[in-house]
């Protein structure tokens, strides 16, 4: 066999080994990974903790947040559908004071996204919400994201009531604001 055949014959057979792992994944993966052992609850899912860092480097967890709702959004400054939610976030960020947390959760790779280029971009658009980075990409693992922009709704108690995949208008962030508050 010539070294052309063989090359032809070893990309089949990765793209045979990836598209099987990816149907394997589509069956076995997806949201039950939510589902914490021993959940007692089964008609909510309890939100997972995870460790992600302010801009001044300092460790914050998502369990520093319980005792009020939280908006958990995934994003990143290179993401088109991400940077058109922003303003409205920003927006219900400032309407709302306070009584909800916000956690825009940078998907810091390190490659792509840095948390100068995330930290950059919320600075020149006047963005005034709290930034967090996920650079270990612990975050986005724990809850599964696979596409960005993905929101989190979660009630004082730490249970995920809505999720939204994809970049939302005003009045759908609103009505799942609503939902947690």
């Amino acid at each position: 066999m010539s070294n052309k055949n063989r090359t032809i014959l070893g990309g089949v057979m990765l793209i045979v080994f990836l598209l099987g792992a990816y149907l394997i994944y589509g069956v076995f993966g997806g949201q039950d990974d939510l589902i914490p052992t021993g959940n007692i609850n089964q008609d909510k899912t309890m939100s997972i903790d995870f460790t992600v860092q302010d801009i001044e480097g300092n460790n914050v967890k998502l369990s520093d947040f319980y005792g009020k709702p939280v908006v958990l959004n995934f994003w990143a400054s290179w993401c088109p559908p991400c940077k058109s939610e922003m303003p409205e976030f920003n927006q219900a960020y400032k309407e709302l004071n306070g009584e909800i947390q916000f956690l825009m959760i940078n998907q810091t790779d390190g490659d792509r996204e840095t948390i100068e280029t995330g930290s950059e971009y919320v600075k020149s658009q006047g963005f005034t919400f709290p930034v967090y980075y996920d650079t270990n990409l612990e975050a986005a693992f724990v809850y599964n994201v696979t596409a960005i922009p993905t929101t989190f709704f979660i009630d004082k108690e730490g249970y995920i009531i809505s999720q939204v995949k994809g970049a939302m208008s005003k009045e759908i962030l609103m009505s799942n604001i609503e939902k947690i508050k």
